[in-house]
């Protein structure tokens, strides 16, 4: 029983990934993108990490498993965060769409 609730977390993970690669592909300018690319990875990722834990039914692989959740979960939103800052920088960014312009 726990491996198919495993099984459902990591495919459900994996649905999420795949959304955020179409997000990727499908939107036109940098803030969507970075949207549609830190969001649901993240949670993807999360996903993932519980279905392989509870796959697995080990409390060492779990110990593996939340520092690297927690780091992404860290690090995702300064990626974006650095990429868009670089692409408004670059004028990579149409400025006439922005509701609110705090870079200015």
């Amino acid at each position: 029983m726990l491996e198919i609730i495993g099984l459902v977390l990591a495919l459900s993970g994996a649905l999420l990934c795949l959304t955020a690669a179409i997000g990727l592909l499908r939107f036109r300018d940098v803030p969507s993108r970075l949207h549609a690319a830190t969001k649901p990875q993240v949670l993807g990722l999360a996903l993932i990490a519980a279905g392989i834990a509870v796959a697995l039914q080990s409390w060492t692989v779990a110990a593996f498993l939340v520092p690297i959740v927690l780091i992404q979960l860290a690090v995702a939103p300064l990626a974006a965060h650095m990429v868009g800052r670089q692409a408004y920088r670059n004028g990579r960014i149409d400025r006439d769409t922005l509701v609110v312009d705090e870079l200015d």
